[in-house]
């Protein structure tokens, strides 16, 4: 009787686990393309490219298009609608990232050798820190489709505008609080998150460019469908 109850308490403490590493192939028809809902959206998906701090194109991206839950992507219009009056645009380097893109970061980070792209992104740390310190998971939000990594360009010229570093930069200083960049960065900033917040979106405090929404509708689903 007694190793019964314990099999049961055992199998109620592991369901959250196993749900919250659900993993799921298909494309759900509530993905949709961003682009077609965020007015004046700039795409520059940085992992279907080689100008990423892997150095090369990340498994799973066969297009450089932003994929967003339905319900993620109105959110991000109505930003993009509150923005344009005072001369911005959204410009987005990641959206939703499959999981076997997850799994390429983290063989990338096993092995030590391969630097390519440290002196541009990660300059003082050790690749082999990047977990531990946060800047990579082995199981990422974006793979839930309602997260994205972005800034914001001039309207007329779609020019980025300062925000302290650059994209993908691991490091402090790219803690969306950070007070080492200058004014200019920090009230760049400061005008990001407002604006991301006011719409129901929660930045990841680490990095001034991550924000996940919310209510988000799969908050326990990881997706690997390729990127198309």
């Amino acid at each position: 009787m007694m190793f019964r109850l314990l099999l049961v308490v055992l199998t109620l403490a592991l369901a959250p686990l196993a749900l919250a590493q659900e993993r799921i192939t298909q494309r759900p028809p509530e993905f949709v393309d961003a682009a077609t809902l965020v007015p004046n959206l700039i795409v520059e998906m940085r992992y279907a490219g080689s100008h990423n701090f892997v150095g090369v194109p990340v498994d799973g991206y066969e297009k450089p298009v932003c994929l967003l839950t339905h319900k993620a992507a109105t959110a991000l219009a109505a930003v993009a609608r509150d923005l344009e009056p005072k001369g911005f645009a959204i410009k987005v380097f990641d959206c939703y990232r499959p999981v076997r893109a997850v799994q390429h970061f983290m063989r990338w980070a096993g092995n030590p050798k391969d630097v390519l792209r440290k002196k541009e992104f990660y300059p003082d740390l050790d690749k082999r820190n990047l977990f531990a310190l946060g800047y990579i998971s082995s199981q990422s939000g974006h793979s839930r489709g309602s997260t994205s990594d972005l800034t914001l360009a001039q309207l007329a010229d779609k020019s980025e505008l300062d925000m302290g570093t650059p994209f993908d930069f691991f490091s402090p200083r790219a803690a969306a609080t950070d007070r080492s960049v200058s004014a200019v960065a920090q009230a760049n900033r400061a005008l990001l998150g407002n604006a991301m917040r006011r719409r129901g979106f929660v930045r990841y405090v680490k990095e001034w460019w991550h924000f996940t929404l919310g209510d988000e509708p799969f908050p326990s689903s990881y997706f690997d469908f390729p990127v198309r």
